[in-house]
């Protein structure tokens, strides 16, 4: 026997063995199982995610549809220019950043280090404008003006500027065809933000890193259509870089044209007048505050009265939306955004709402009639109508007696309707109200379309207000708690508004339906609404919802998508009454408080139809307004802080219409020099090749008109009027406005006239005659 064990048999050897051996086989099976799945089961899948690590995508933007007027004037097209940009991405793969490259940039371009840094630098919450708010990943531009010699200069030198490209590129213009800026209608662009594009991915229009969206107006309105859709080309290369060969390309599809109801000559008129009005007001003394108006911002709506189509719109203080092509610089942004701006980016026509005055009050006469009064009255118009300790009164205390509802719109007589709503207040319960009170008062307000948006196809609207009892008591919730706490039973007149509001806030006072009778109090109105309003009562009765796009049209002109007015109800008034209101604006413009604008009118031919409007806002001057229309157009302009309806407005608004309907100086009508004495009716023409027939317009169509009627133009009112027409004082809550103190537009002023002695006549031949109608102020606090 030997003493040497059997090395390798024994049972613990063999136990390892076998152990290692399962070890090494479940190895081998696990990494064969996982070679199967990635390449077989999965293998289709991966091989085409390899393949695209080899595939280089170039972006070739779409050139965006052109924005046209109702003749075809463009209002907002493309040119080509050499843009400079930056590849954020090359220039953070630096050791400073980027700084020198920008820094040798802005000498080429003429621009400081700083302007061309924060053109790059990224946007958010800490950092202001300018900055970049579109994707990080695409090139961000620097400047649209660059000079082929300034492009020359940085292609030759690519070693010297790495991530800068100088390139031909179709860039967006707004060209203010015969100085019609429309600049708050069209909008402006800027690029998409990493953001919207997520939002979008999903959806039939997603968005490109490349793209340019619309923030504001028609540009953001219709953006999907304006847009198009960016070419996309796919190119095969190898690890270098290299292309070996192009996968696939989808190529570019420009935008649609959109065509607008604005004709670029009324929208001039338009702008240029409510600018003219602003500046005249400005040298106007205002007796209530000792000192010259401020007329700080102001819109005018011209409105088709058939369809609700608009002609023409203009804001003021306006912008132009070049500004923000290429990227907007930090003066401008400053500029149109600051504190002392007065924000020319709103557009006063929907989003400007302040207290009606007595363009309002052709609402609760329907309401009145509804509630069972008869329109004939007659009615008392004292000097003035007191409620509880509280005394309303008709401005200078003026008495016209006893007449009908239609006497009272033409001299706009407020003890009527202050009477009128104090009745139905005390029928509806009074401060203890019934459980289902009539309310005819506000529920009319609500059916004549107010208190909600129009439906405009602008973004942004706003809804005015009618403050009926649900909005008391939503309003006093709200406020309760500040009121009570700032409120003082013997304070200054502002705390003891809020005290009182405080214990009561909730409750439809008398002092409140009276102040809301005459468009006062917490009423609140757009000029659109009210030119809604205006354009239903011309058309007879029907509301339209507004428009100001009136077809898409392909870029090769095959296909026309036309855009339909909609209405979306009728005047909650029967045709009898809507004829005697209709009579009685007549009369407003031939005999009423409009009178002495309108002299020389050739109301034969062309019925015009007006009311007249002031309005207190506390702690402000006077609104201004001026509501009118004819068979075919409803006119509204307003202007904050400017004084009277037909003293400041009202030169303004005949001028347009003189305008639209080629009235001569003496009356007579020169139909070769009227602009539109009716509505467009067709489309421009868009070609295969994508060209836009359109006429010719003058470099300022201000210039190429009649000369307006020295009636219109009479800066004196008829005796016994001084310009107060129907100023009425403040509610409960101060109506709060914007302000402006700056405007844009040309300073070439209008020339002025006298009137004659003679009075107008009707429409129905009988002379007309002139009376002196001004308005109450009503009082600064409600009565309980």
């Amino acid at each position: 026997m030997t003493n040497i064990p059997e090395t390798g048999r024994s049972p613990r050897v063999q136990i390892r063995l076998v152990v290692i051996q399962v070890l090494v086989l479940s190895l081998l099976g696990t990494l064969g199982g996982r070679l199967w799945y990635l390449q077989i089961r999965e293998g289709d899948q991966y091989a085409k995610e390899a393949s695209g690590n080899h595939v280089q995508q170039v972006v070739q933007p779409a050139v965006r549809g052109s924005i046209l007027d109702a003749r075809g004037v463009p209002l907002a097209d493309n040119e080509t220019r050499l843009v400079v940009s930056a590849s954020r991405t090359d220039l953070m793969k630096m050791k400073d950043d980027g700084e020198a490259v920008l820094t040798k940039l802005a000498g080429v371009l003429g621009m400081t280090p700083k302007e061309v840094m924060e053109k790059v630098r990224l946007c958010d919450a800490e950092t202001p404008q300018p900055c970049w708010n579109g994707s990080p990943y695409q090139p961000i531009p620097i400047t649209d003006e660059t000079t082929p010699k300034q492009a020359l200069q940085i292609r030759e030198r690519a070693e010297d500027f790495p991530g800068i490209t100088a390139e031909p590129q179709a860039v967006r213009r707004y060209p203010s065809p015969g100085k019609a800026n429309t600049a708050q209608v069209l909008g402006y662009l800027s690029p998409v933000t990493d953001e919207e594009i997520q939002k979008a991915q999903d959806t039939s229009s997603p968005y490109l890193r490349s793209d340019q969206v619309g923030r504001s107006g028609l540009e953001r309105q219709y953006d999907k259509q304006l847009r198009g859709k960016a070419g996309v080309t796919r190119y095969e290369v190898d690890k270098l870089g290299r292309v070996i060969g192009q996968a696939e390309a989808d190529p570019a599809q420009p935008g649609a044209n959109l065509v607008t109801s604005i004709d670029a000559r009324v929208q001039r008129i338009a702008e240029y007048e409510l600018n003219e009005a602003m500046k005249a007001a400005r040298k106007e003394h205002d007796r209530n505050t000792n000192r010259t108006y401020e007329a700080d911002s102001g819109a005018v709506v011209v409105m088709e009265a058939r369809t609700g189509r608009v002609v023409a719109m203009a804001s003021n203080p306006t912008y132009d939306p070049n500004a923000w092509v290429g990227g907007i610089s930090s003066k401008d942004y400053a500029r149109l955004t600051g504190k002392k701006s007065n924000y020319p980016l709103l557009n006063r026509a929907i989003q400007g709402q302040s207290a009606p005055g007595s363009i309002f009050k052709v609402i609760p006469t329907a309401a009145a009639v509804n509630a069972g009064y008869s329109f004939e009255g007659p009615y008392a118009c004292t000097s003035s109508y007191s409620i509880g300790g509280q005394v309303f009164k008709n401005f200078e205390s003026q008495d016209h007696g006893a007449i009908s509802l239609g006497r009272a719109l033409e001299v706009s007589c407020d003890t009527v309707f202050y009477r009128l709503s104090h009745e139905e207040w005390k029928r509806d319960g009074g401060n203890k109200p019934k459980k289902n009170a009539k309310d005819w008062f506000y529920k009319t307000a609500h059916q004549f379309g107010l208190g909600k948006e129009t439906g405009i196809d602008l973004p942004n609207e706003v809804t005015g207000r009618v403050p009926d009892r649900q909005w008391k008591l939503d309003y006093w919730k709200a406020n309760k708690d500040a009121w009570c706490k700032y409120g003082d039973k013997d304070g200054s007149y502002a705390e003891k508004i809020a005290y009182e509001n405080c214990l009561e806030g909730n409750r439809l006072r008398a002092g409140d339906s009276v102040n809301y009778s005459i468009g006062q109090g917490d009423t609140l109105v757009t000029p659109i609404q009210m030119a809604t309003v205006y354009a239903a009562l011309a058309n007879g009765g029907t509301l339209h919802s507004p428009t100001v796009g009136k077809a898409v049209i392909s870029p090769d002109g095959k296909t026309v998508t036309e855009i339909e007015p909609e209405a979306y109800g009728k005047l909650p008034i029967t045709k009898k009454t809507l004829a005697e209101i209709d009579e009685a604006l007549e009369g407003v413009a031939t005999r009423g408080t409009a009178a002495w604008r309108f002299g020389g009118w050739p109301q034969d031919e062309i019925p015009m139809h007006a009311k007249t409007g002031t309005a207190e806002v506390h702690g402000k001057q006077t609104t201004s307004w001026f509501a009118t229309y004819t068979e075919d157009y409803s006119i509204v302009m307003t202007i904050s802080q400017g004084g009277t309806g037909s003293g400041a407005s009202g030169p303004a608004v005949r001028n347009i219409y003189n305008a639209l309907y080629g009235v001569a100086e003496d009356g007579t009508i020169d139909k070769k020099k009227a602009l539109l004495p009716e509505p467009q009716k067709t489309l421009p023409k868009v070609g295969t090749d994508g060209t836009i027939k359109s006429p010719k317009i003058s470099k300022d169509p201000a210039k190429d008109r009649p000369t307006a009627s020295p009636d219109a133009q009479a800066t004196t009112p008829q005796d016994g009027q001084d310009g107060q027409d129907d100023q009425q004082q403040a509610g409960t809550v101060p109506s709060p406005e914007a302000g402006n103190r700056d405007t844009r537009r040309r300073d070439r002023r209008r020339g002025g006239g006298r009137r004659p002695g003679d009075g107008p006549r009707r429409g129905d031949g009988r002379p007309g005659r002139h009376r002196h109608h001004r308005r109450a102020t009503g009082t600064r606090r409600a009565a309980s």
